[in-house]
């Protein structure tokens, strides 16, 4: 085996082993917050359904490449194969979409309570399942590409062909490729906007914050960092995760339209970088979420206030 194909099965063997059980367990992990509170916070909805997309992002794309890396070749038929590229093309929209739509939703949790925004507040908060549940019947209807042009690898070479190792998808004309593309890069353009508006206008809330901290003591300090200030850094720092990241992989997909074969290390390279944004969120997730760090630094001490609220 080649070292440059050892460095990629090493590579991509190390995104799972981290991947997986950290977005597993964040998943988890909010489901107990919500069975021991019978209720979990929009937000941590909106977080815990990011984990959800991220797993199968790893499972529907990685793995099989990974596996693929390790020299297990031709491990799926045609019909594996539109079912893989389908679920991992809409796993990858939902994380896109998601992480946009907690970016927006922390956007409206720290403007002010009056007019337009207290409305976006009350639907934001009671509407939060539905509007993901819209995402995903969007991003269905959207990705059926995979469904329609994906197939197992085959010896054959044919134009305007996605080779993605272990399977391929093969598009009937050089229109159909271009369309798909320049839709699935006009959706992203728009959420990643959105990502933009959001974050700026969080940026401009913490700055006058931050002003406005200027003079005062630091146990007062202390006291005016809220915990909506401290999610909505967190969030801001996910979105430029997000950004750097997904960046790179849409301008190497943009380069991909201009060619009629794109290149096996291409493919590797964009795959890369969008898992790694699933390995790297949860755990961005874990340290920055109040309720998480609480429930693994304090289990005794939970325990503890549990049963005497039992004996009270």
């Amino acid at each position: 085996m080649a070292i440059n194909v050892q460095l990629k099965a090493a590579g991509f063997v190390s995104l799972l082993i981290t991947g997986i059980p950290a977005n597993v367990l964040l998943m988890f992990s909010f489901a107990h917050i919500a069975f021991s509170e019978k209720r979990l916070l929009p937000a941590n909805v909106i977080r815990m359904s990011l984990s959800v997309a991220n797993l199968f992002v790893l499972i529907s794309r990685v793995v099989p490449h990974a596996l693929y890396s390790l020299g297990l070749k031709h491990l799926l038929n045609d019909q594996q194969c539109k079912l893989f590229i389908f679920a991992f093309r809409v796993s990858r929209a939902m994380s896109i979409c998601i992480t946009s739509f907690l970016s927006c939703h922390q956007c409206v949790i720290i403007a002010p309570a009056t007019g337009k925004w207290k409305y976006l507040k009350q639907m934001g908060s009671r509407y939060v399942p539905k509007i993901i549940a819209l995402f995903l019947a969007m991003n269905m209807a959207i990705y059926h590409s995979g469904i329609l042009y994906g197939r197992a690898t085959i010896n054959e070479t044919s134009p305007y062909t996605l080779h993605l190792s272990y399977c391929d998808v093969a598009f009937l004309s050089y229109g159909i490729y271009i369309i798909i593309g320049l839709l699935s890069a006009v959706r992203e353009i728009i959420f990643v906007g959105l990502m933009i508006l959001s974050s700026m206008y969080m940026v401009y809330v913490l700055f006058h914050h931050g002003k406005s901290m200027k003079g005062m003591r630091s146990s007062d300090k202390g006291q005016s960092k809220t915990v909506e200030y401290k999610a909505s850094r967190a969030v801001i720092l996910l979105v430029t995760m997000y950004m750097a990241l997904f960046g790179m992989d849409n301008s190497m997909w943009i380069y991909t339209l201009t060619m009629s074969n794109v290149d096996p290390d291409v493919s590797d390279t964009r795959l890369f970088l969008a898992a790694s944004f699933a390995v790297l969120s949860p755990i961005h997730i874990f340290v920055t979420t109040p309720k998480l760090n609480f429930l693994f630094k304090n289990p005794c001490r939970k325990k503890s206030i549990g049963l005497q609220n039992n004996s009270t």
